[in-house]
């Protein structure tokens, strides 16, 4: 209950600075409360078409039958989390009996036997099961599991071991533009539409309008209560720009993953260490020789522990720090897609149980409150990434005061401030 009324006292709080900042006037307050209402509109109408989106293709043929089982359900919701070369939105069947998906294909870009092919995902026909051969430029290609491999030569189709392995088949190097890929060159292109526009607009005048009024409070919170107090006062301006760049482009991208057209790019591990990788280079770079030496020769402490303590210490800056940012965002966007479409399959699930209506409104409606929830998630994950990237480009880059006291061997005592710090 206290962290529902907490979410609840955050939520009006955001809101009212939100429209402190934004609007000067009693008319401009109407206009506010209209576009929140409008907001809120759109935000249960998208979750419906989320919905219902979902539900028609969860309810895809393989073969003849349906996915009607709870175990073709859980590998269909493990098929959605992974990457794909097209985007698949909805599949029905025609009047003439034909399977018929709807969605738009993605570019192809192999580098195989013979050179770079490309063509376009739409030639396997939504095929995963490596049964439709590609020909192009002299190599063959099939599509098994998401997975693209090229063909030996002489071979006519898939082998499979018995561990479900090709045995006559070559992964080529895979450069294609997936779902993923295009949804980060959407997140980018929108980044660089929203903030050019902004800056345009700081030229000719202190107040920014439209949607800009929108991004300036965001931009300061991620200045002054995210890079300035973790960071320092003299040295925060030199990280900003890469704060803001982490912060909106997870938070668009998980945004992105709450559409119906099947985002999952934060929930890639491999992005998400991307992402992790880039805290790391920027600290270990930015780090300073009272940061190094805290690691490597910790003072104030036994002579003998130290060298056990800079493995340690070694460890948990190289290793464990940039672990923990890309998996708490991958698990986190991961456990939010699986728990959304697992709500989603309650319609199939408990459609003998509580009939087609009774079962699609709990479905619709427990969908919807973890719908809401995801949008905080969205928030909160794209603000702790920031916030520890922050937090540890703070600790590298910190000027540590060395006017310590020293004891009758000339070592430095430690105060209680000290060991917080390095316990930290």
């Amino acid at each position: 209950m206290h962290l529902f009324r907490g979410f609840y006292l955050l939520f009006h709080y955001f809101c009212a600075r939100i429209r402190q900042a934004l609007f000067f006037s009693k008319e401009a307050m109407k206009i506010s409360n209209y576009s929140i209402k409008f907001f809120g509109v759109l935000l249960t109408c998208l979750l419906t078409i989320n919905v219902f989106a979902n539900e028609s293709t969860v309810q895809e043929q393989q073969g003849d039958e349906r996915i009607s089982t709870k175990v073709e359900i859980e590998e269909y919701i493990l098929h959605h989390l992974k990457d794909s070369h097209d985007f698949h939105l909805v599949s029905y069947t025609n009047d003439a009996g034909e399977r018929v998906h709807v969605g738009f294909p993605l570019p192809v870009i192999l580098y195989g036997n013979n050179g770079i092919t490309t063509f376009m995902s739409s030639e396997f026909h939504h095929d995963s099961d490596g049964k439709v051969i590609v020909e192009k430029n002299g190599n063959r290609f099939v599509n098994y599991h998401g997975k693209i491999y090229e063909l030996e030569a002489g071979a006519t189709e898939l082998a499979l071991d018995a561990e479900h392995h090709p045995v006559n088949a070559s992964k080529p190097l895979d450069l294609s533009i997936t779902k993923s890929v295009f949804g980060i060159l959407i997140a980018g292109l929108l980044m660089l539409w929203f903030f050019s526009s902004l800056a345009r607009q700081y030229k000719k005048r202190n107040i920014p309008k439209g949607f800009g009024r929108v991004l300036e409070p965001l931009v300061i919170y991620v200045r002054d209560e995210i890079a300035r107090p973790n960071i320092g006062e003299k040295k925060y301006k030199k990280f900003t720009g890469y704060l803001l760049t982490v912060f909106f482009f997870i938070w668009i991208l998980n945004l992105m993953g709450l559409t119906p057209f099947g985002f999952n790019v934060t929930g890639q591990i491999a992005v998400t260490a991307a992402l992790a990788v880039f805290t790391l280079i920027i600290y270990v770079v930015s780090g300073n020789k009272d940061f190094w030496g805290h690691i490597f020769w910790m003072p104030g402490v036994p002579i003998l522990i130290r060298p056990i303590l800079a493995i340690i210490e070694l460890v948990g800056t190289l290793i464990i720090k940039p672990f923990s940012l890309l998996v708490r965002l991958f698990a986190n966007i991961s456990a939010g897609h699986i728990i959304l479409m697992s709500l989603i399959a309650i319609m199939i699930n408990l459609k003998a149980d509580l009939g087609p209506i009774g079962s699609t409104a709990l479905s619709f409606g427990l969908s919807l409150f973890i719908f809401v929830i995801e949008l905080l998630v969205a928030f909160l994950q794209a603000y702790i990434f920031t916030m520890l990237s922050a937090l540890f480009i703070g600790m590298a880059v910190a000027e540590h005061d060395h006017e310590h006291e020293h004891d009758a061997h000339g070592n430095e005592v430690a105060d209680a401030e000290d060991i917080r710090e390095n316990f930290i």
